[in-house]
């Protein structure tokens, strides 16, 4: 199971933290976002690198250290498709460095648009014949505001791909 995973990465690096991968701009070292105008000019592609390239420093730090990361999707859908894309690349690369990644997109909807949001961040996707893996994360927060119309469509997905789901329940 997706739990069981992470419960072993825990154990294994005797730390339950996981690490918040909520990347300002604002807070990415000038030298990188110099490096990534160079690259792209004052473009979003060069905002998205500059994340990416941040993060990847990050989780080169911290993969010995935590057992998971927690992507937060809002502050990379801000810079477009690039963000978007840096937010993949940032999944990617954890789950290469051995993380357990948890998407932080507190999604909340019913029925068919939560098991695409599903589809996206935890399941996969047809497209002419072809299954793909979208995002590929380990687990997706949720918000449980509309109640079990908002989390049973992706319990089914849970179980057939082993990923794991986060419930928002209440907020202080």
């Amino acid at each position: 199971m997706a739990f069981d995973r992470l419960i072993r990465a825990i154990d294994e690096k005797k730390n339950p933290t996981v690490a918040g991968l909520d990347p300002k701009l604002d807070y990415v070292p000038e030298f990188i976002k110099k490096d990534s105008r160079e690259k792209y000019g004052d473009t979003l592609e060069a905002a998205a690198d500059a994340l990416l390239t941040f993060n990847k420093g990050l989780i080169d730090s911290l993969c010995d250290v935590v057992a998971a990361v927690k992507p937060q999707c809002a502050y990379y859908e801000m810079y477009g498709w690039q963000g978007v894309k840096a937010l993949y690349d940032t999944i990617a690369y954890a789950k290469e460095k051995g993380l357990f990644v948890i998407t932080d997109g507190k999604r909340n909807d019913i029925g068919t648009t939560m098991e695409a949001y599903a589809a996206a961040h935890i399941g996969k996707t047809e497209a002419f014949g072809k299954t793909f893996e979208s995002f590929s994360a380990d687990a997706l927060t949720v918000n449980g505001y509309l109640g079990s119309d908002g989390i049973n469509p992706l319990l089914n997905i849970c179980k057939e791909e082993d990923k794991g789901i986060f419930v928002l329940v209440k907020n202080f």
